[in-house]
């Protein structure tokens, strides 16, 4: 009896150990696995900060004068170019008449429809 104790004993332990190395080997995986993930991580970051360093770097005000400098044939402002008010065309007429729904609620308040918005009707 004593000897099948001893067995059963001797086979829980080498289950157990089983056990506990599948542990730590699954728990070293992931540590490994995390390890990457922040490594990637940090790359991405450090990729981030130079795209922001060139996004500033050509979204310079500098940079942009001196290629519309290069680039455009503009003149700079004249003096002279400039009007005044009463100098200028009148605008012309609308070709499509704007509806001015507010003014029209406004002036016919009979034609609110209150249901739709759930208030009550005005007091007479």
């Amino acid at each position: 009896m004593m000897r099948l104790i001893n067995i059963c004993v001797i086979a829980a332990l080498v289950l157990a150990a089983a056990d506990v190395y599948k542990i730590k080997f699954e728990s070293t995986r992931q540590a490994q696995r995390v390890a990457k993930l922040r490594a990637e991580i940090r790359r991405e970051h450090d990729a981030i900060a130079a795209l922001r360093a060139q996004w500033a770097k050509l979204d310079s005000p500098a940079r942009i004068q001196g290629l519309a400098n290069r680039h455009l044939a503009l003149k700079p402002v004249d003096v002279r170019q400039f009007d005044r008010l009463d100098n200028l065309p009148e605008r012309p007429p609308e070709l499509v008449p704007v509806e001015d729904a507010i003014g029209t609620v406004i002036a016919k308040p009979e034609l609110i429809d209150r249901s739709a918005t759930g208030s009550l009707p005005a007091k007479r």
